[in-house]
């Protein structure tokens, strides 16, 4: 990070510097993988033009130096290979066309550190910085982006910058090594046997790799032909635009919530309310003008008659302005908690495969500006809409009691102010509804680009990003203007015929017949309520129109109200009060897919875990470990039987079924707050509790007590655990699931980012710590970390192909568990944890 500029430096003496070579280009590989929404060539190109013959033809523009490898064929050129991708291009329905959602959620943990090193490969950078691209990758794996990758010709000529705890695989191809202690201190530089000779720890790492047993272990097939992919690969599906006015359904979701449980009495009360108030309100011009007609007549005017009834005119106006008004207060303070409740527990209680096809900046401005327009402008114009209506009603029946003849008038300013606002509605709902959709894509690129920032300045694509930014506001200003330019073409045809009225109106009542007989008052009575009601009815239409516009935010939610959902709880699906006692799982043909209509991820798997028992998941990436974790959570669609405890998890509630099984994932998730806060979000442990949670997870073994940014529970952390190590932030997730005590544990990749001393320590604390009724599955590519488990499973291609005691699968030949140790870096040593003779 300091190397790119991203952080700051602190010279600890006179004449130190950090600098790096950037003329020729910087790319950068992230230890915690930068993926983004698009497809898998759109993240490794990286706004890069396309180059067919680097990207999966391996047949170079330019005259190679004399080749350090043997290869086969000319696809040994091509990124695609060199990266270990082709295989997995396969399994996508669209190849490498496939979209991958928001950071790659379809994608395995192996699979984004590839894509992420293709695209650092992919470039013509001179520099390239890989941050620990070797940790999610198993074995095989790994050894196969050494020797094909950074060993291959698309690296000669290039400076490689990698950090990595892989040192026995990368060491031997290293020109010079940088090790560094815990304290971030260098403690030995040089070359790699120079490192290992001042550097005791490291030694324990390292063993001896074949150089046969790299080439020999040959993971893409090379000589597969291509294949014709007709599926597009779409993901993230088209944001779907209302036609029309909004539908009746919207409404009633609002109307309905508005009432809440006693509907009749907020109706009644709010439209009784508003049409008292305009005929009060109304009534006091008309008793002005009764008071000023009472001075014509001869004799006494009793001014406290006329003033009393026109102070309880005035106060009876107030009284039901102000209860109307608190009615619909109340209405929509309900409405806004059930409609946003509702939201919340419809995206909350969705699948799994719905999250991965929607954009967070989609869900994003559901919660934020459409829940922001109903609690705000929708109940604003809704009240405008009824007080508008009940004035418009009060004020048409004055007119025609004072000037019957206006009758006519009125109505045909009426149908024309209908027409014009039928127009302009027309025009302005789709104009809205579209820029309601295109505010989503320029808040999801902008945080994008703020998540995948680093990425961007190293690999010097702020150009691309800002130009592409720039394309989506200018669509979103583009449909904002034509709003503005139908709201001035609707306020030049209201005032028009406002204007119409009122001077009709006007010459009416001085040259009409029945002038004389009329009355100042009356006339002056009748031009007021005629000049406020030519006004009124394109106001009513503009109000309403409104109202529609913003009920757009109403439309947008529904439509969330009925996405696909999760099973919800009910009292039948509760399981007894005592489970579960033990972690037993016992599995029957289970399979699972993604989606209702999607391939099949698993593939009959049978196997049985007893109660405190040690489980290690192993086998490529992609082969379904993370798939098989999200199954026995029911994350994903399933078919046969998972029975936990004895109990069908079929047959329970989903919220039970995953508070009594605890996960962690390969990459953790912090919230921002303390540490304390984050281990225990309800505060249901004392801090003795929490300790023994951190102590158990190593992290207090890695730290002393003199340091100035040791770790302890009132320790902030930031968003996302911005603050913190990869490394660091799984070992806080790790202590976070020893806090809740499960019965079942499973840790999907949960050490990949840890140096393998803490590891061991790591492993060591779970040994001793956890109870000997504690189910714990491990998917993990470090062999040495399952070595000591009671029992292996294999998987590949979602199929469970070995299943059992470590030493039995280590006894078979050519079975593919052995060939994993067999080319492990200490191979004798994983031999020995089993008892084993390698």
């Amino acid at each position: 990070m300091v190397l790119l500029g991203e952080m700051h430096f602190a010279p600890l003496r006179s004449g130190a510097q950090v600098s790096l070579y950037r003329s020729g280009g910087v790319a950068y590989a992230t230890q915690e993988s930068c993926v983004m929404s698009g497809t898998i060539r759109d993240n490794i190109l990286f706004r890069a033009e396309y180059d067919e013959a680097r990207y999966k033809k391996g047949q170079h523009p330019y005259r190679l130096a004399a080749p350090r490898l043997l290869l086969t064929s000319p696809c040994a050129l091509a990124v695609i290979y060199q990266c270990a991708l082709k295989r997995d291009l396969t399994l996508f329905p669209a190849s490498d066309r496939t979209e991958v959602g928001e950071k790659g959620q379809t994608l395995s943990g192996g699979q984004k550190a590839r894509i992420t090193l293709a695209r650092a490969i992919y470039s013509s950078a001179d520099v390239l910085l890989l941050d620990d691209v070797l940790a999610a990758l198993d074995v095989h794996t790994a050894k196969w982006i050494v020797g094909k990758c950074l060993k291959g010709e698309l690296v000669r000529g290039r400076t490689v910058l990698l950090v990595t705890q892989n040192v026995a695989l990368v060491g031997p191809i290293a020109a010079f090594v940088v090790a560094f202690g815990a304290g971030g201190e260098i403690v030995a530089r040089g070359s790699h046997a120079e490192v290992l000779s001042k550097n005791s720890a490291l030694v324990a790492d390292q063993a001896v790799i074949s150089e046969e047993a790299e080439e020999s272990d040959d993971i893409e097939n090379e000589e597969e032909p291509e294949t014709e992919y007709v599926a597009d690969g779409k993901l993230v599906v088209e944001e779907v635009v209302a036609k029309g006015h909004i539908s009746t359904g919207a409404l009633m979701l609002f109307w309905t919530s508005l009432g809440g449980d006693h509907p009749v009495l907020f109706w009644s009360n709010f439209v009784i309310g508003m049409l008292a108030y305009r005929v009060l309100a109304n009534l006091q011009p008309f008793w002005m003008g009764r008071w000023a007609d009472a001075y014509a007549v001869p004799g006494p005017v009793s001014v406290t008659f006329y003033l009393g009834v026109f102070l309880l005119l005035v106060l009876g106006t107030v009284l039901t302005f102000m209860g109307a008004n608190a009615t619909l207060m109340f209405g929509v303070l309900r409405a806004a908690r059930n409609i946003h409740a509702q939201l919340m527990d419809a995206i909350l209680g969705t699948t799994l495969r719905w999250v991965d096809s929607t954009p967070s900046s989609r869900i994003i401005t559901r919660c934020t500006k459409d829940i922001k327009a109903i609690d705000g402008q929708l109940a604003f114009q809704f009240k405008w809409l009824v007080s508008v209506s009940a004035q418009l009603i009060v004020q048409l029946v004055a007119i025609v009691l004072v000037a019957p003849a206006m009758l006519l008038p009125g109505l045909v300013i009426l149908a024309l102010g209908a027409w014009v606002g039928n127009v302009y509605m027309k025009a302005q709902l789709p104009v809205k509804r579209e820029m309601s959709n295109k505010k989503a894509p320029v808040l999801g690129h902008f945080s994008a680009a703020v998540a995948g920032l680093v990425s961007i300045r190293a690999y010097g694509a702020q150009e691309a990003f800002r130009h592409e930014s720039y394309r989506r506001i200018d669509e979103y200003t583009r449909v904002g203007r034509t709003l503005y330019n139908l709201s001035c073409w609707v306020s030049l045809r209201s005032d028009t015929l406002g204007a119409l009225l009122s001077s009709t109106l006007g010459a009416y009542m001085v040259y009409g017949p029945g002038a004389a007989t009329i009355g100042a008052s009356n006339a002056g009575f009748a031009l007021a309520m005629a000049a406020a009601f030519s006004q009124l009815i394109l106001w009513l239409v503009r109000v309403y129109n409104d109202f529609e516009v913003e009920g757009n935010s109403l439309e947008r939610i529904q439509a969330y109200l009925e996405i696909e959902q999760e099973p919800k709880p009910t009292i039948e699906c509760q399981p007894p009060a005592s489970w579960p006692s033990s972690g037993e799982l016992h599995v029957e043909n289970l399979s699972a897919r993604y989606s209702p209509d999607g391939p099949k991820v698993l593939h009959g798997l049978n196997f049985s875990v007893k109660s405190g028992e040690r489980v290690g998941i192993v086998g490529r990436t992609g082969s379904g470990k993370s798939s098989l974790t999200l199954s026995l959570l029911r994350c994903i669609f399933t078919g046969g039987s998972v029975r936990y405890d004895g109990v069908d998890t079929a047959s329970l509630n989903l919220d039970e079924l995953r508070a009594k099984i605890t996960i962690i994932p390969q990459v953790p998730q912090l919230l921002s707050g303390t540490l304390r806060e984050n281990l225990d979000p309800f505060g249901e442990y004392d801090d003795a509790v929490l300790n023994s949670a951190l102590r158990a997870s190593g992290l207090l073994s890695l730290q002393s007590e003199g340091d100035e940014n040791r770790i302890t529970l009132d320790a902030q952390v930031a968003s996302g655990g911005g603050n913190l190590s990869v490394g660091q932030r799984q070992i806080l997730a790790l202590a976070r699931a020893l806090v809740r005590g499960s019965k079942v544990l499973i840790l999907d990749e949960a050490t990949s980012s840890i140096d393998y001393q803490t590891d061991a320590i790591i492993q060591s604390s779970l040994r001793k710590e956890l109870g000997n009724d504690v189910t714990l599955l491990t998917v993990a590519h470090r062999l040495h970390t399952i070595m000591d488990a009671d029992k292996i499973m294999v998987l590949d291609a979602g199929r469970i192909v070995e299943f059992d005691h470590p030493r039995v699968l280590l006894e078979k030949t050519g079975g593919y568990f052995r060939s994993l140790v067999d080319e492990s870096r200490d191979r004798d040593a994983l031999y020995a944890i089993t008892g084993s003779k390698a």
